[in-house]
């Protein structure tokens, strides 16, 4: 760990469960899956054709990768998945048929919409819905529909269960609002319902509005509950069928990405053998906006992921142990031949809640945690060169390719991290400049880092595009002199970065980017 000398006196600093998470199968495990293409009272064409193949796909990553009894899942689609159906599964078979500790898996694929807000508890005056295959259109809204305050209920009653809800559907305020019904006619694949005899708008809907993520209402309290979200889509953003494809074939986009993302030479960017939550989460991020880059009428897509910040760092699968015949398939950032075998550990949860597995090494953690992967966006340097002998000193440089506000970790073996910026140290705390490097500690400090202890350490270097406000996950007054935890205290940043940017014209993800460097001290 790098420590600090003067003249003067005197990170990953209740886990929930993430994803269905990997314990052998028990009969108190239940999943309800549910899609919706062919609706009763819909026309032909605003059918989807995705569902029933997503659900067939999310049926063989619980059986397969996850563990799940066949017996253990029930699939409602098309004329099964009524209200009155689905509301009764989610209450018999997965509130009555599951304990405190057990597995909850509900999946959600089809139309998502809005309707007028009843009982007053929405700031926009919307409810989210999801659809049911008998929706109907009444005088002036849709009926027949779930609302989140349905599955908030339910939700509720789930308390201690490692709850997963992954919703590949809209729930788009805006385009619900300002597109006529056929308009939407005109959208192939578009996943969302505008409400009934709804005009064309040429303006959109103010944006400064709160539009709650996916169909959960109150996020924190639910995560909090045991409760991890999945959607397709940010607030006033469309999910899709992937039109590319023949029509017996369509599945959600967001859908074939999140199961893709299990496989660990699709989305283990650090090569660990690990599939993260967090980096599950970019690579379905990464594969919706390549989808929605070459389409036509998609704007912006960008999957929400709502849990506690503990979360993001722990596994979506059990770790399969790296196997030495794998290296000729293996992405090339998978396991080098000279990197050890990765050891795995239970991470700590909440009484009650299934554990999930994360790397034993604090260092290596850290991609599991970030997610993202170092694009070179962000560079970190030292001046002396990443071997360092002890009580060397030394100077951190730290560059970006655009402006942005930096946040600089020193995280050691022991897995103790140090806020090197911002710091209480620093006579300002300024923005860096594109391509103007950020000099640690420089002649004001009246001081310089010397190495010391021994083996392998990591530098993050976060670099936030979004006057994102930070000061309640990284304090400039806990800057260099704290030990903090670094599995919590990276994952509280990362965490606040994944929310969804509103002050733009359109939501989307805040802009950051990952600079990392491994140094040893000999």
């Amino acid at each position: 760990m790098a420590v600090w000398q003067t003249s003067f006196a005197g990170f990953l600093s209740c886990l929930t469960f993430l994803g269905a998470q990997p314990l052998e199968a028990r009969a108190e495990d239940r999943a309800l899956l549910i899609g919706i293409g062919a609706y009763e009272n819909l026309p032909e064409d605003m059918f989807l054709h995705g569902p029933k193949n997503d659900v067939k796909a999310i049926q063989q990553l619980l059986t397969g990768t996850l563990s799940f009894k066949p017996e253990a899942i029930r699939v409602l689609t098309h004329e099964k998945a009524t209200r009155q159906a689905m509301l009764s599964s989610m209450d018999e078979w997965l509130v009555a048929g599951t304990a405190p500790g057990d597995r909850v898996y509900l999946y959600f694929s089809g139309h998502g919409l809005q309707v007028k807000d009843v009982s007053g508890d929405e700031e926009d005056g919307m409810d989210e819905a999801i659809s049911t295959y008998d929706i109907k259109a009444g005088e002036t809204d849709w009926t027949n529909v779930i609302l989140d305050d349905d599955l908030e209920a339910v939700l509720e009653k789930l308390k201690g269960r490692a709850v997963t809800l992954v919703i590949d559907a809209c729930h788009s305020g805006t385009i619900s609002r300002s597109l006529s019904t056929e308009a939407v006619s005109g959208l192939k694949g578009a996943r969302y319902l505008p409400r009934p005899f709804a005009q064309a708008s040429k303006q959109k809907a103010t944006r400064g509005l709160r539009i709650d993520l996916g169909v959960i209402d109150k996020p924190a309290e639910l995560t909090v509950g045991g409760v991890t979200a999945w959607s397709a889509a940010a607030p006033y953003q469309v999910a899709w069928d992937d039109v590319r494809l023949p029509i017996e074939d369509r599945h959600g986009v967001f859908t074939s990405a999140y199961i893709a993302g299990y496989t660990p030479a699709e989305s283990d960017g650090n090569g660990n053998g690990l599939v993260s939550n967090a980096e599950l989460f970019e690579y379905v991020t990464k594969k919706s906006k390549e989808y929605c880059s070459a389409q036509e009428n998609c704007d912006n897509l960008d999957p929400q992921l709502e849990s506690v910040p503990d979360a993001l760092g722990t596994s979506v699968a059990k770790p399969e142990p790296y196997k030495a015949e794998q290296a000729a398939t293996d992405q090339p950032q998978n396991k080098p031949e000279d990197k050890p075998e990765p050891v795995y550990q239970q991470a700590k949860a909440e009484a009650g809640v299934a554990p999930a597995y994360v790397d034993a090494d604090p260092v290596a953690a850290i991609g599991d945690i970030v997610g993202k992967a170092d694009t070179g966006d962000v560079t970190v340097s030292l001046d002396t060169g990443p071997m360092l002998k002890k009580g060397q000193a030394f100077k951190i440089s730290v560059t970006s390719s655009y402006d942005g506000n930096l946040v600089l970790l020193d995280v050691n073996k022991e897995g103790v991290a140090t806020q090197i910026f911002p710091n209480d140290m620093a006579k300002k705390i300024t923005p860096l400049s594109a391509g103007s490097a950020l000099t640690i500690p420089d002649d004001y400090y009246g001081f310089d880092f010397e190495a010391e202890g021994s083996g392998d350490n990591m530098l993050v270097a976060i670099v936030v595009g979004d006057p994102v406000d930070l000061k309640d996950v990284a304090p400039s007054v806990q800057g260099l002199s704290a030990e903090l935890d670094a599995r919590q205290t990276l994952s509280d940043i990362v965490a606040k970065l994944q929310k969804t940017w509103t002050a733009d014209a359109e939501n989307r993800g805040i802009r950051w980017s990952l600079g990392t460097l491994k140094y040893t001290i000999e």
